[in-house]
């Protein structure tokens, strides 16, 4: 299924030339940008009236006495409390929030999915989201949930926003396009998105079916790791994170806005587009990435270092060190440390992972972990490769090696993640997942020396 994006209905700014046509490159920069000349007031945030008769409305992504400030000025053609109105509840049973622990189901263990098929029913950005995960309390606005999202339709004339979380989007397959209330972002595989808590948006198929992964994050926003000893290059770096320049919808018509708040869902009908912010300036926006610009780094001698040397975005907790969540890139890479056993090696982890599969094969799991597949791998609950790849890691030749063609991920949190109905009941579980071990042999036979 093929879907045909909506003629577009937003005023964009100016785009900037080059590569960063449309967006304006940076994470956590303070970025100003207008769709009409002079919207945007100069040397000042809330002047008695703006110009072209715009509201003026801060935008909070934190606290005001937050050690990092993050906020954002919009100036737009109504205030947003004109784009509510009575709030009444509405069920989306697939997408759960935590607190979500069923006692019937059994989250204890090692799982894995094949990727969870596209449905011949219309799904968008709101009734194609299944919940694989949850962990920690949406209430108290720590952990996160994992989820797989099936869109093959477009939202027209209806929009979303979360009040509980800032979405992390991973797409498999498919592109989909982001309107939002600070602008447009295209999203493909290989690319990310981060969608702010409490940010407007409708989602347009540009190519679908799309499928894709979503990481929620209930707790502190993701930042850029801090990078210790291995300094200021490689990585992520912040010029290739890119805010989208203003946009805006002149439209008057019945619109339906979605709150996702507290783990419930509820819906507004207003006269009008919300998205409507002409111009704006801060810190608080959404960002796409290319992970084709990440700079893995590794061992040059020997040694397999942490997975957390790929860690593309955290998002802190209060314990210092210890992740809310880890957003971690397993992508193509030269592997050359010497006497070394270069996969992942066994290991029990406090932290818990959540894998997904974009393309190609993962080092440690050749076989049976598809793109578009996830495997979930609980705080403490012993994991590394299955047999083949361990006997063939054990006796390969240790010249220079290229892992191509490969780009997996890991949601890695603090928290147990537990099970949904759907992730046990409905999703394409590997049941003999947990037999991929069972013919790794002892060599142990006491000779000293015995390799």
């Amino acid at each position: 299924m093929t879907a045909v994006p909506i003629a577009p209905r937003m005023t964009r700014a100016p785009s900037l030339p080059g590569p960063h046509a449309g967006y304006m490159p940076g994470f956590g920069n303070d970025y100003e940008t207008e769709a009409l000349p002079d919207a945007l007031p100069q040397g000042m945030n809330s002047p008695q009236k703006c110009n072209y008769g715009l509201y003026g409305e801060q935008l909070s992504g934190t606290a005001f006495t937050a050690e990092h400030v993050e906020r954002t000025w919009c100036y737009r053609l109504r205030p947003s409390v004109k784009h509510n109105g009575r709030y009444e509840k509405i069920d989306v049973p697939y997408w759960q929030s935590a607190p979500n622990i069923d006692p019937s189901l059994n989250s204890l263990g090692q799982y894995r999915w094949d990727p969870v098929p596209h449905s011949d029913a219309a799904l968008t950005w709101i009734t194609g989201m299944r919940t694989m995960t949850t962990a920690g309390d949406v209430n108290t606005q720590v952990g996160m949930a994992s989820h797989i999202y099936l869109v093959n339709s477009s939202m027209e004339d209806e929009y979303f926003f979360s009040a509980d979380s800032e979405l992390l989007v991973v797409p498999q397959e498919g592109r989909l396009r982001f309107y939002t209330e600070l602008g447009i972002i295209d999203l493909e595989p290989k690319e990310i998105a981060i969608l702010p808590r409490g940010l407007v948006y409708r989602v347009e198929v540009l190519q679908g079916p799309a499928r894709g992964f979503v990481c929620e994050n209930y707790g502190q926003k993701f930042e850029l790791p801090g990078r210790g000893p291995i300094g200021a290059n490689c990585m992520a770096n912040p010029r290739d994170f890119k805010a989208p320049v203003a946009a805006f919808e002149d439209r008057e018509g019945p619109s339906t806005v979605n709150v996702k708040w507290c783990g419930q869902f509820h819906r507004t009908q207003i006269g009008q587009s919300p998205l409507d912010v002409v111009a704006w300036h801060g810190n608080y926006a959404p960002l796409k990435y290319d992970l084709r610009s990440y700079c893995p780094v590794g061992a040059v001698l020997f040694d397999h270092p942490d997975p957390s040397i790929f860690t593309v975005l955290t998002a802190p907790s209060g314990v210092p060190g210890t992740a809310n969540i880890d957003f971690v890139l397993f992508r193509e890479r030269w592997m050359v440390a010497e006497d070394t056993f270069r996969p992942p090696w066994y290991h029990k982890n406090i932290m818990s992972e959540l894998m997904g599969n974009i393309y190609g094969q993962y080092d440690a799991k050749p076989q049976g972990f598809t793109p578009g597949g996830m495997s979930l791998h609980n705080m403490m609950m012993p994991h590394g490769p299955d047999r083949n790849a361990f006997e063939g890691a054990s006796n390969a030749n240790l010249g220079p090696d290229k892992l191509d063609n490969t780009m997996s991920f890991m949601f890695e949190t603090r928290f147990p993640q537990h099970l949904t109905k759907f992730a046990a009941q409905e999703a394409p579980v590997q049941d003999d997942y947990i037999t991929c071990w069972t013919e790794i042999e002892k060599k142990f036979d006491g000779t000293p020396g015995k390799k």
